[in-house]
């Protein structure tokens, strides 16, 4: 590429042998997409579609399915594209929404799971109060919370960095994220302690939020009679698991983007096709098993197509 194409694409430098295994890459990943987009939407549609699962619980479960699938797409498709592609680039510009869209609903998966976990300890602590208190303005609020907030956060350093001169063109990475601050000529002071407010607010407080609550219902939980403690266990268990997922997903995107010179390159390629895949994929087969009415819907519908 000449001075000028430099000036404006760069080199996603973390494929592995990409022209020996181009076409295996391809068609693992592009199997798992498909996958993960007919079981997100399969849970989605049943949500949508059944009216005993237009409840508070259910409506987040949708929420955070789509926000897999976007989040999947905005990774995925490119990704199909560099398989096949003779040079792996990407336009700066495409790189930073690429970035934004990654950090934006990594955040409000986040946030959406800490409305789920508030939701579950009003309805195990608080039964009486629940309808008065999860209603449906409450749960818009907290929808519209958890997406508008994260792009408010993360709009500000995208923003900034839109006219920042690059003297590096090589990303280690099949994707656009947080790697990329490594091609500035200059880094910011004010940008780097306004990622760690970023990372304090949308990161650890929601988590601590998490941790506390569902401490709250254990509590709650075994203090009470079988009942309550199957309650909880049922809708608790698959939040849980996917809470896991997520906080897996996290603390790979900051340790692979302290440590990547220090990290085999394969071994970070495989270990993030395995990240970015799994948690979209994993989360509606969670819900799909582990939460009865969803799971009762949804063998209703397989023995329908059957």
């Amino acid at each position: 590429m000449n001075a000028d194409l430099n000036m404006t694409y760069v080199t996603l430098g973390g494929h592995v042998e990409i022209h020996r295994y181009r076409y295996l890459y391809f068609v693992i990943m592009l199997t798992a997409y498909i996958l993960l987009i007919c079981f997100n939407v399969s849970i989605i549609c049943l949500i949508v579609i059944h009216k005993n699962l237009h409840e508070p619980m259910y409506i987040f479960i949708a929420a955070l399915l789509l926000n897999s699938l976007l989040f999947s797409t905005n990774i995925h498709p490119k990704l199909l594209i560099d398989f096949l592609s003779d040079k792996q680039i990407v336009s700066y510009q495409a790189c930073l929404f690429q970035v934004f869209m990654f950090y934006f609903l990594s955040s409000s998966e986040l946030l959406l799971l800490s409305a789920m976990a508030y939701d579950r300890y009003v309805s195990i602590c608080k039964p009486l109060q629940y309808p008065a208190i999860m209603t449906t303005t409450t749960v818009s609020l907290l929808l519209c919370f958890a997406w508008l907030v994260p792009a408010c956060y993360v709009v500000v350093p995208i923003a900034l960095n839109i006219n920042s001169k690059l003297c590096s063109f090589t990303l280690k990475g099949i994707f656009c994220n947080n790697s990329l601050n490594k091609l500035f000529c200059v880094t910011s002071n004010e940008l780097s302690i306004y990622g760690v407010i970023v990372l304090l607010n949308l990161g650890l407080l929601p988590m601590l939020f998490i941790l506390f609550t569902y401490t709250k219902i254990i509590i709650i939980a075994f203090q009470s009679c079988g009942d309550v403690r199957r309650k909880a266990v049922q809708t608790c268990l698959p939040h849980l698991l996917v809470l896991i997922n997520y906080s897996v997903l996290i603390t790979y995107d900051v340790v692979i983007v302290k440590l990547e010179s220090d990290f085999p390159k394969t071994a970070r390629f495989v270990m993030t096709l395995q990240i970015i895949t799994y948690n979209p994929l994993c989360n509606p087969i969670i819900y799909g098993l582990k939460m009865k009415e969803i799971s009762k819907h949804l063998k209703r519908l397989l023995r329908h197509m059957k």
